[in-house]
């Protein structure tokens, strides 16, 4: 099972005055404890959350990815009590940047669509939906801001960009495409560019050749304020007990690398548990924070050397993914967990 909770997501003035958010309701700060350990599949996630979201309201909009071996489902909860998810199809990829993404949803399609109870009545009762036809998600519940256009559309632009180059859209564009089909099959390395991407090879790169106004158009997906970017992966080719594996990037994805964690371990390596709160260069956090700022301070000078540290690291880890579960062939239960957790600590320390 995977599950993140990281992404906020803002719903509208109008629909927020008639189910405001509960101040001391499920936040993602709460989530993943009082979600994850309970749950067998990511339908079950979603099902399980909305449950408790119909309890104890939601103090925040969050938006919540769940996943297993079978499916992806993405969760939007934009007011106190209502919400609703979408399965990603298996073929297609879905961008999302702090403001509401599900459009068309089809009540007649449970396989694809789940949301909370009442959601339409709530709807019609205060008159919410702008369109003369259909139930967009987004028009009803979402926002149409100046911010959003500089800080959250053009990163789905950017993304989308660089799975479909041949499409041309507006950076500037409040109804691009939640869910696309990418014109190649999607690896991970795509995923780590994408999130730590300041919109390369465009006018609008902070460290490029555009104008100045052009530079600090949009907000980059890849930002120096990011503390945490993973990628949550769970294999269909080896045991279940070996299939997942978080590759977690702290520091700022632009220039630090994911490593990778397989997931049924027992314990973390004390450079990431045992964070100081001042700087001390053996801390994890510490030393790919002070990386992340001397190559973005000092870009055009460190940039290629940053980028053939991330690409040896990369390799080593892909080799060392395989390595490690080439050799627990005939480890299971704890025994299995003890060597995933040693061989994880060994991971963290090829920096």
């Amino acid at each position: 099972m995977a599950m993140s909770c990281t992404e906020s997501t803002y719903g509208n003035e109008r629909t927020l005055a008639f189910d405001p958010l509960v101040v001391d309701g499920l936040d993602e700060d709460c989530m993943q404890t009082v979600v994850l350990p309970y749950i067998k599949s990511a339908r079950n996630g979603v099902e399980y959350l909305g449950e408790l979201i119909t309890k104890y309201g939601s103090a925040a909009g969050n938006s919540v990815l769940f996943g297993d071996k079978d499916e992806v489902w993405y969760m939007e909860i934009v007011t106190g009590h209502h919400w609703v998810a979408q399965r990603i199809p298996d073929d297609c990829y879905a961008i999302a940047a702090n403001r509401v993404s599900i459009e068309n949803v089809d009540f007649t399609n449970a396989d694809y669509f789940m949301w909370s109870d009442g959601i339409r009545e709530f709807v019609d009762a205060h008159h919410l939906n702008p369109d003369h036809h259909g139930w967009n998600f987004r028009h009803i519940f979402g926002t149409y801001t100046e911010q959003d256009r500089h800080y959250n559309t053009s990163r789905v632009w950017y993304g989308q960009k660089y799975f479909n180059p041949d499409i041309e859209q507006d950076p500037q564009d409040g109804d691009l495409p939640f869910i696309r089909k990418a014109n190649k099959l999607i690896t991970q390395e795509d995923i780590e560019f994408v999130l730590g991407s300041h919109y390369q090879n465009t006018p609008y790169d902070p460290f490029g050749h555009g104008t100045d106004e052009e530079k600090h158009m949009y907000r980059p997906i890849g930002l120096n304020r990011t503390q945490n970017a993973h990628i949550l992966q769970i294999r269909n080719d080896v045991d279940a007990d070996k299939a997942g594996i978080m590759w977690l990037c702290i520091g700022g994805p632009t220039f630090t690398p994911f490593i990778p964690f397989f997931a049924n371990m027992s314990d973390t390596d004390a450079s990431f548990n045992n964070t100081s709160l001042t700087y001390n260069q053996n801390d994890a956090w510490w030393y790919y924070k002070s990386l992340a700022s001397l190559v973005e301070s000092h870009y055009p000078q460190f940039v290629q050397l940053n980028i053939k540290y991330l690409e040896e690291l990369n390799r080593y880890y892909r080799g060392r993914i395989e390595e490690i579960i080439a050799n627990s062939e005939g480890l299971a239960g704890t025994k299995l967990t003890e060597y995933l957790t040693s061989e994880n600590q060994k991971n963290c320390q090829a920096y």
